[in-house]
């Protein structure tokens, strides 16, 4: 990991009418890091990654990706920026009428001239990757459990080895051994295809396990960034209270701290 900043927000500040998500919020990702984004209910996580990825725009402020304002690129410009990212969404977003395969090999077919048979290929290889076995791939969405689900929405997501990751609540509504095997899975791949990753997630355990830093959002601001160790001694309240209320710390939580 060094020190070039793949993503740099500046004085980003969100509003929906009257209420202030975020208000001169600052934050670097590093090349190479795994930085976690936690925070309360209503502290702008999800947000603030659509606004990373371009699928929304803040109300003030800069969003710099690779250097680039994303926000005001032109449309062929920010074509172009998308093929360096891959997203997983947090309930999966593959689509339903398509194969596994077929989901994961959408990315192939719309931005690059592979034929189908290559990109059928590599839709197996990535399924693989993942730790899917081959008649997955035949499946459709709806077939598969949640942590199989999870798996091919990475697989789709790494489809085109992409150099930055967004991970939305990967471990959300599975089971403490589900979670386990996505933490896993979330490390294979750094350690495999080395990309930058941005992970959203209110899991303490995933924080612990995958992250290099993590950043605490609250009252429209990053309350705190650090290492996990760094964080569990933080004074400031809400960051505080990632490591006592297990309100924040989903069905891992009350373990976590205490197993590093």
């Amino acid at each position: 990991m060094d020190t070039e900043a793949v993503i740099e927000l500046q004085q980003v500040g969100t509003r929906f009418g009257s209420h202030v998500v975020h208000e001169g919020l600052d934050l670097v990702v590093r090349r190479g890091e795994v930085l976690g984004l936690a925070g309360g209910s209503g502290s702008g996580k999800s947000v603030l990654l659509r606004e990373m990825i371009g699928l929304q725009r803040p109300t003030a402020g800069r969003v710099n990706v690779f250097g680039q304002d994303i926000h005001t690129l032109a449309p062929e410009q920010a074509l172009l920026l998308r093929q360096r990212w891959g997203v997983m969404f947090q309930r999966g977003g593959l689509f339903s009428a398509l194969t596994v395969r077929q989901n994961v090999g959408l990315p192939l077919r719309e931005h690059t001239e592979l034929d189908d048979t290559t990109i059928d290929e590599i839709a197996e290889y990535k399924l693989a990757l993942t730790g899917l076995p081959p008649e997955a791939g035949l499946k459709l969405p709806g077939e598969l459990s949640g942590g199989m689900l999870k798996r091919a929405a990475l697989a789709r997501a790494i489809a085109l080895d992409p150099e930055l990751l967004f991970l939305d609540e990967p471990t959300s509504g599975l089971d403490p051994a589900s979670s386990a095997g996505v933490d896993e899975l979330i490390q294979r791949t750094q350690a495999l295809l080395g990309p930058t990753i941005v992970v959203v997630s209110h899991d303490l355990e995933l924080l612990w396990r995958v992250t290099d830093r993590v950043a605490v959002l609250g009252e429209g601001h990053v309350l705190a960034l650090g290492t996990m160790q760094e964080l569990s001694r933080h004074e400031h309240p809400t960051v505080r209270s990632y490591f006592t209320d297990t309100h924040f710390n989903d069905k891992r939580g009350p373990a976590a701290a205490a197993a590093h």
